[in-house]
């Protein structure tokens, strides 16, 4: 059976539906969610349950210790393995759209960022340097990004200073990708903005419930901002509030804010950028 694919916008059941896919049919829930593969945020970032992975098998879920970089290279690394054709079908799900695209369009093998031009290039967004990141870089890169979106203008700057090529041009001699997308079933879910808006601020809940605050008091020492893993939905807010910088009931408005907005990002991209996988649209009786 083909691979399945399932992405889409936070909080409008991506993992659900993965589940009842590979309850029916088989198949093992591989992550494809930026935030969901480092340890340290299980509730925060809405991974899988242990009941969940009882029902099912789940794999590259909290893998990457919290203090180490990850990118989509690394993922498509770890991916490797799941799409053997004699293993079980993967049914890979998650909302990093990165991923999808390093997947089934190919990815630049660009060499890693050193230490030091990372930091460099983490001192010039943070101080709003952006203008002058954007100057150096070539003319072809330029037009190929979103300008106005500081991480992607900070990871063409580090490619450009680290290499001396500009991001256009390693994506100009992108390699075949591991798997094309008429080889998968390929799920974009499209969401009602209201419907998900509504499941967004009771997820939100939900996770304080859970223990989402517990995860952050425990995580708290070693928060970092220029940390992968620490730019998961909800924890700046949660951390400031720890920090006494903040109410419980504001940090909670704030971090349901903040997913609303990546939400509405992701749909954007998905719709821009998945033209050619099969839409479903939400609300359709699923809860």
């Amino acid at each position: 059976m083909k691979p399945v694919l399932i992405a889409g916008p936070t909080a409008s059941g991506k993992s659900a539906l993965a589940l009842e896919i590979a309850e029916a049919q088989g198949g093992v829930i591989v992550n494809a969610d930026a935030s969901q593969v480092f340890e340290g945020w299980r509730v925060l970032t809405a991974r899988p349950d242990a009941a969940d992975e009882k029902r099912a098998p789940h794999h590259l879920y909290g893998h990457v210790p919290f203090t180490q970089a990850y990118s989509a290279g690394k993922w498509l690394r770890d991916l490797t393995p799941f799409l053997d054709q004699s293993n079980d079908r993967p049914i890979i799900v998650g909302g990093t759209g990165l991923y999808f695209l390093a997947l089934t369009e190919g990815l630049a093998e660009i060499p890693e960022t050193r230490d030091e031009i990372r930091a460099e290039a983490n001192e010039m967004r943070i101080a709003g340097n952006l203008k002058a990141m954007i100057a150096d870089l070539d003319r072809d890169t330029c037009a190929k990004i979103d300008l106005q979106n500081p991480m992607r203008v900070q990871r063409a700057w580090e490619v450009q200073l680290g290499t001396g090529r500009g991001l256009a041009q390693w994506h100009a001699e992108t390699p075949a990708p591991l798997l094309s997308l008429d080889q998968t079933h390929a799920l974009a879910l499209d969401a009602d903005t209201d419907w998900l808006n509504k499941r967004i601020a009771q997820r939100f809940d939900m996770m304080i419930e859970l223990g989402a605050l517990d995860e952050a008091r425990a995580n708290l020492d070693r928060y970092d901002t220029n940390l992968s893993s620490c730019k998961a939905i909800g924890a700046p807010e949660l951390v400031s509030h720890l920090r006494g910088e903040r109410t419980l009931s504001a940090a909670k408005e704030a971090a349901t804010i903040a997913t609303r907005q990546f939400a509405k990002r992701q749909r954007t991209w998905f719709r821009a950028r998945m033209k050619r996988w099969t839409r479903v649209s939400l609300p359709s009786g699923r809860n």
